[in-house]
């Protein structure tokens, strides 16, 4: 994507970024606990990330107004109607996934003093 000027790679990651909204629009069965067990990230971290963007550019931008434009709908809506209680072992893989994450950035950390 070097080749592209910045207002067409702009454009381009824009779009991919609705198109991974629209995405996970259309899958609402993929639950967030699911995504931060896999990926690191779920809707509410992209919602987090567009509030950092807009901070990052001088501009203000509500997290509920972020999380509704991620989401599609307020959250509490969302959450009432697609996201059931985290299973004993969605919540047992994503503590894993969290020790995980701890243990190497212990690793990394003992590795540069």
């Amino acid at each position: 994507m070097q080749h592209l000027d910045d207002s067409t790679r702009t454009e381009l990651e824009a779009a991919a970024f609705r198109r991974l909204l629209s995405h996970l629009d259309e899958h609402k069965d993929v639950q967030n606990i699911d995504l931060m067990i896999l990926a690191d990230f779920c809707r509410n971290c992209l919602s987090k990330w567009l509030v950092a963007a807009a901070e990052e550019r001088g501009e203000t931008l509500d997290y509920e107004v972020a999380r509704e434009y991620v989401y599609g709908m307020p959250y509490s809506e969302w959450k009432s109607l697609y996201q059931p209680k985290a299973t004993p072992e969605q919540l047992a893989a994503f503590e894993a996934r969290q020790a995980e994450k701890a243990e190497k950035q212990d690793g990394q950390s003992d590795g540069q003093s």
